[in-house]
C-alpha cells in the first residue's frame, strides 16, 4: 500500500485493563469507529500510544492486530522513538515484518544528537527499510528540532516522504512548501492549529481527539480542503476547548477521559501516569461533557 500521507491519521491510545494488559477488543471497537469515520490511516505507539512504557512485544502485537482488523482500508503506521539507532533500525524491520505500512519516526530520545548526527540517524533508518517515513518533528516536547536544512540533507532519501508537524509555529507549513514544494507531505500534528495549517497548506492531520470525536475532526479535514471554510469553523469552534486538551503534559489521561466519556474507551493508563482525581479531574471532565451536550449536528 503507498501511503498518500492525506487526510487524518488517529494517534490511536493504547487500551489497557485494569489490571495493565493491553485491552484489544475496546481498542478494537475504537479502531472500528475511526474506520467508520472515515479517517485515512492510523498511528500506533505515538506519545497518546503511551510508547515509552510500552513493551516491543506489546508495540508489535498491537500493529499485528491492528493490521487484520484494518484488513488494508487504511495504512498502519507505527512510530519509532529510541535511544540508539541500532534499536530503531530493529525496531523497523520488525514493523515491515509485522505488516505496518509506513514508519513515524522522532528524533533519537533522551540523547540531544546535533545536525549531523539526527540527519544520520534518520538515514540509517531510511536506508534499512522500504517503508515510507513521516519525521515527527517536535522540539517543544522531545527537545530536538528537525530544521529545515536538516529535510534539505533528508531529501535525498526517497521514503522519508512526510513530516509531523508540531513546531507550534504555523508559519513552518509555509517555509517547508517554499523551500521543498510538495516533496514532503505536511501533517498538522497540534490539535488546536489544524484548521489554520490545513488552510496554509498542511496536507493531513495527526490527531488527538479524533479518538473521542472521529466524525468531527473528519468533517473539519474535508470541509476545510473543500473551501467549505464556514462551515468548518462552526464545528472547529465548538472543538477548541476540547483540543485544547491535547496541549497538556497529562493530554493522555485527559483524551482516555474523553473516550470513556463517549463509550469509545476507558481511562486505564499505564504507571507512572495516574488516572485523573479530584479537582483536576472535575474541571476537565465539565469541558468534555459541555462538549458533548452542545455536539453539533454534522
Amino acid at each position: 500500500m503507498n501511503i498518500q500521507w492525506k487526510g487524518v491519521f488517529p494517534a490511536l491510545t493504547t487500551k489497557f485493563t485494569s489490571d495493565d494488559r493491553l485491552d484489544l477488543p475496546l481498542f478494537d471497537k475504537n479502531l472500528q469507529a475511526q474506520l467508520s469515520a472515515g479517517v485515512d490511516g492510523v498511528i500506533l505507539g505515538g506519545t497518546l500510544g503511551e510508547a515509552s512504557v510500552l513493551s516491543n512485544d506489546e508495540k508489535f502485537e498491537l500493529v499485528r492486530f491492528t493490521v487484520e482488523k484494518v484488513n488494508g482500508k487504511v495504512p498502519v503506521v507505527m512510530n519509532i522513538a529510541e535511544g540508539s539507532t541500532r534499536d530503531a533500525v530493529k525496531l523497523a524491520h520488525e514493523a515491515e515484518r509485522c505488516g505496518a505500512k509506513g514508519l513515524m519516526m522522532l528524533p533519537p530520545m533522551r540523547y540531544k544528537s546535533d545536525h549531523r548526527e539526527t540527519v544520520a540517524y534518520y538515514k540509517a533508518v531510511a536506508d534499512s527499510t522500504s517503508l515510507p517515513i513521516m519525521v515527527y518533528n517536535n522540539p517543544v516536547d522531545y527537545k530536538i528540532e528537525v530544521t529545515l536544512d536538516m529535510f534539505g540533507e533528508l531529501a535525498a532519501c526517497k521514503n522519508i516522504q512526510a513530516v509531523k508537524e508540531s513546531t507550534r509555529d504555523v508559519s513552518n507549513v509555509t517555509r517547508m512548501i517554499n523551500r521543498f514544494g510538495d516533496r514532503f507531505k505536511i501533517l498538522c500534528g497540534v490539535d488546536t492549529l489544524a484548521m489554520e495549517e490545513l488552510v496554509l497548506g498542511a496536507h493531513g492531520w495527526v490527531a488527538g481527539l479524533v479518538c473521542a470525536f472521529p466524525a468531527e475532526t473528519v468533517a473539519i479535514y474535508r470541509l476545510t480542503k473543500a473551501n467549505r471554510t464556514e462551515e468548518a469553523l462552526k464545528i472547529y469552534r465548538w472543538f477548541l476547548p476540547l483540543l485544547e486538551l491535547d496541549i497538556h503534559p497529562k493530554l493522555v489521561q485527559y483524551i482516555k477521559l474523553a473516550e470513556q466519556e463517549v463509550g469509545l474507551g476507558s481511562e486505564n493508563v499505564r504507571a507512572p501516569r495516574l488516572t485523573l482525581i479530584g479537582d483536576e479531574r472535575e474541571r476537565v471532565l465539565a469541558i468534555i461533557r459541555d462538549g458533548i451536550k452542545n455536539r453539533p449536528s454534522l
